[in-house]
């Protein structure tokens, strides 16, 4: 199974090392699913655990970000984005898009309204099997051991 996880799923991993997207992190670590990044998105995600109100709230070192961004660049495959997608109101979800569609994703995980909740982009990739998932629904998948029709 191939898939993007969302930039906000890592970050509330590494927050809640007890939540259902520590799970996730878990299923990872374990190899899973295939997951697929891309340079934006790892550079994303870095820089916002960086951010000195989360790292001083959280705990969260240097060091943390660094074993973060380590584990999910030996474990992935990076996708090459070029920034061309515009599908989402928020532009910086448009990566996420374009990591999924690039990378012939299954599935999209996030916890992201604009990406969940937005028909257009939930319609856009379905229409090439790429379906948005919560990391609930993702969860279930993996125990369901699903496999991409």
């Amino acid at each position: 199974m191939r898939v993007v996880v969302d930039t906000n799923v890592w970050v509330s991993a590494l927050l809640n090392r007890a939540g259902p997207p520590a799970a996730v992190l878990a299923a990872l670590a374990a190899s899973s699913f295939t997951l697929l990044t891309s340079e934006p998105l790892l550079a994303e995600l870095a820089e916002v655990l960086s951010r000195p109100r989360i790292a001083r709230k959280y705990g969260i070192t240097p060091d943390d970000v660094d074993q973060l961004v380590a584990l999910l660049r030996r474990r992935a495959e990076i996708v090459p984005i070029l920034g061309e997608i515009r599908l989402c109101r928020d532009p910086d979800d448009d990566m996420v898009i374009e990591t999924a569609l690039r990378g012939r994703a299954d599935l999209l995980v996030t916890r992201d309204e604009d990406l969940k909740g937005a028909s257009e982009v939930v319609s856009a990739l379905a229409a090439v099997g790429i379906a948005v998932v919560s990391v609930r629904r993702f969860l279930a998948l993996l125990n369901e051991g699903y496999e991409p029709g």
